[in-house]
């Protein structure tokens, strides 16, 4: 009786992992990572987002540049159904990020109404860089400033860094997106 009580356990066990290994995103490349959204404790594995092209900004509450937000989350809408992810970073590597998540989020869901991922703040530059942001640093260059823009193909191949002064809604980028969308 013991015995078959043990194997029931390991049967259910390995039935439950394999059920959460389901449901788990893979993929081979640099967005295999987890990190936990802003103002959550809920993590995303960017996995999810295979074969979709993403832009990933690094983002700040405190500059010049914040009021992109609102063309950052007018690209997500006339873009999300097409595939483009819009992904958020904010960042204190400029120091003009709030010191308090609350504050963080405040600024992008409250201010700017943004509905695309927004992240905890992170580092994305130098060895601190969170894990994306390393690689994108690797590929092309750190940013040099708040509000960077990285447009990744959906085969993670090509990346094409825009910088602050890009507009999110401007032709450049605009006609660089619309490559990458499905046809």
């Amino acid at each position: 009786m013991l015995k078959s009580i043990s194997t029931l356990s390991l049967a259910l066990s390995l039935l439950l992992s394999g059920a959460a290994n389901a449901q788990s995103p893979s993929c081979d490349d640099f967005t295999n990572v987890e990190m936990r959204k802003l103002r959550s404790d809920e993590s995303i594995n960017f996995c999810q987002f295979k074969d979709k092209p993403l832009l990933i900004v690094n983002t700040a509450s405190n500059c010049g540049y914040t009021g992109q937000f609102e063309g950052l989350e007018k690209l997500h809408q006339k873009y999300k159904d097409q595939g483009l992810v819009v992904l958020g970073f904010p960042s204190d590597d400029f120091f003009q990020e709030e010191d308090d998540e609350k504050e963080t989020a405040k600024v992008c869901f409250i201010n700017y109404g943004v509905t695309f991922d927004m992240f905890a703040t992170t580092a994305v530059r130098g060895s601190d860089a969170n894990p994306l942001f390393e690689h994108l640093n690797e590929v092309t260059s750190s940013p040099n400033w708040n509000f960077y823009k990285y447009l990744v193909s959906a085969d993670r191949k090509t990346i094409k860094r825009f910088n602050s002064r890009t507009k999110p809604m401007s032709e450049e980028l605009t006609s660089e997106i619309e490559k990458l969308l499905p046809r």
